[in-house]
């Protein structure tokens, strides 16, 4: 009988301890932060500022590149200094939230290994475009280092950006997994009208011209099917078209700039130009960026859907 009661003495305690035991491990998952997705609002925020940092990557190419041509150096000076410091920010807010950009903190895992990719070659990048901010000129071995580095930069981060695409599209964006992939390519439409720019410039300075040439011809001819598809759809592309009048409205505005834009690329690219003169150079530096602004303005536009 007092073996018995022992044993029965033993049992409970086993088990008061396992009871124990299972409420501290809930205690401690209560405990822990929650890993919750963005909201709608938040993937819209989220996809259209690192699909932006891809268009910095080359607006930050295409200033040094101005700047060793030497054209309106003060100003391109200050827009790089300027361009810099905001794919910085945004780098640091991707992965740590900023408030001030509306980024919330990303959580999952396999992105921030993808944006710690982005930083370690960022940090290779940004003291140089620090030394020619400082100096106001480029030397060869700077212009050597932007002109090799950019696209590794560009690279890794539009890997981020498609794990992001893909994130909002299981999640946030689920519903409307087309508005993700169209927010990306649009946002991508930014980063073209830069990287067409810089290696039309880079042509203009004779650096590596007929692999410039080819990606010239390969990035605007990118851009205009990509417009194509925005509009009307493209299924290749994953894009469902637009339906919404006041886009479509913005998207003719880009289409606009676009027909006067693109003959000066086309020139740069075509096999039987020689060299680009000061005048052309003037043409793509000036209408490059209205361009540019008013692809954001559909971004933005396609952005605020994606809140609704």
């Amino acid at each position: 009988m007092t073996i018995l009661m022992g044993q029965a003495c033993q049992s409970n305690t086993r088990t008061s301890r396992i009871h124990l035991t299972i409420m501290g491990l809930l205690l401690l998952c209560l405990s822990l932060p929650a890993i919750s997705s963005p909201s709608k609002a938040e993937y819209g925020v989220v996809l259209n500022l690192s699909g932006k940092q891809r268009m910095l990557t080359q607006k930050m190419s295409k200033e040094v590149a101005l700047v060793a041509l030497g054209i309106d150096v003060e100003k391109n000076v200050k827009n790089l200094i300027s361009t810099s410091a905001l794919f910085d920010k945004t780098l640091k807010g991707l992965k740590n939230g900023d408030p001030s950009l509306g980024l919330p903190p990303t959580e999952k895992k396999r992105i921030l290994r993808q944006l710690n990719k982005v930083s370690d070659i960022w940090q290779e990048f940004y003291p140089v475009v620090k030394g020619i901010g400082e100096s106001k000129k480029v030397s060869s071995e700077q212009l050597q280092v932007v002109a090799e580095k950019n696209l590794p930069l560009l690279k890794q981060m539009n890997k981020a950006v498609g794990l992001y695409e893909k994130d909002a599209s299981k999640t946030g964006l689920e519903a409307a997994p087309g508005l993700a992939a169209t927010i990306n390519l649009s946002g991508k439409q930014r980063m073209l009208t830069q990287k067409m720019s810089k290696e039309f410039f880079l042509i203009a300075l004779g650096f590596d011209v007929e692999n410039n040439k080819l990606n010239l011809l390969e990035t605007y001819s990118l851009f205009d099917r990509t417009l194509d598809g925005l509009n009307d759809g493209d299924d290749t592309l994953g894009l469902p078209g637009t339906p919404q009048a006041h886009i479509k409205d913005q998207l003719k505005v880009v289409k606009q700039l676009w027909t006067e834009f693109k003959p000066l690329v086309e020139k740069g690219a075509h096999h039987s130009t020689t060299s680009i003169g000061e005048a052309d150079i003037r043409k793509v530096a000036t209408s490059n960026l209205p361009l540019l602004k008013e692809m954001n303005a559909a971004v933005k536009l396609y952005e605020k859907e994606a809140a609704k």
